[in-house]
């Protein structure tokens, strides 16, 4: 009796994280981090110290390392990072074993400017939205149009209205941000 009991359970369990797992598709895989400018890096080639180095990504996309000086970084995963050290490094180093680990991510900015608290640029460390944005730049001012907000991306013209995002039973979308994204409040 307390086997079928125990048994029976184990298949309403098991019967129920199936239906459960039905009810939410899988979620797909985020895209693999880039460099960017401004990052900072932890260069390490295994037992050879002078080449431990923390570097940040300059401007024109690159970092300045001993034996090969400039490398570019910026847009390349840290692993596409590590196969090209690696391989420049070989001319100097017997079977060189490079690590790149990113230290900080300070390549992911966004602007926000207008009629906020106060405005400027700020980090984002991963996916964010435009109510992310606002809240980073404290929220708006007395005078701010929050139904007019406009996202400047490359050649797009995106149009928010904070009112409608936040109100109960809306459907409108929260806008995803992203890294370059301007955010303007009239």
């Amino acid at each position: 009796m307390h086997k079928r009991l125990l048994f029976s359970v184990l298949v309403f369990l098991l019967l129920g994280s199936i239906a459960l797992a039905d009810d939410h598709p899988p979620v797909a895989d985020p895209p693999d981090y880039r460099i960017g400018i401004d990052d900072i890096l932890d260069i390490a080639v295994w037992n050879v110290a002078e080449l431990q180095k923390t570097v940040p990504v300059r401007p024109d996309g690159k970092i300045s390392l001993p034996l090969v000086n400039d490398v570019v970084a910026a847009g390349l995963t840290p692993m596409e990072l590590r196969e090209r050290l690696t391989k420049e490094m070989a001319t100097f180093v017997q079977n060189p074993d490079v690590s790149v680990l990113v230290r900080e991510i300070r390549s992911l900015k966004v602007s926000v400017l207008g009629q906020v608290r106060t405005p400027g640029r700020y980090d984002i460390k991963g996916p964010a939205t435009v109510l992310d944005a606002l809240a980073l730049a404290g929220g708006f001012t007395e005078f701010a149009a929050r139904r007019k907000i406009t996202i400047l991306r490359s050649a797009q013209r995106l149009h928010f209205n904070y009112d409608a995002a936040v109100s109960k039973g809306s459907t409108y979308a929260n806008l995803a941000i992203k890294p370059g994204d301007i955010v303007v409040v009239p």
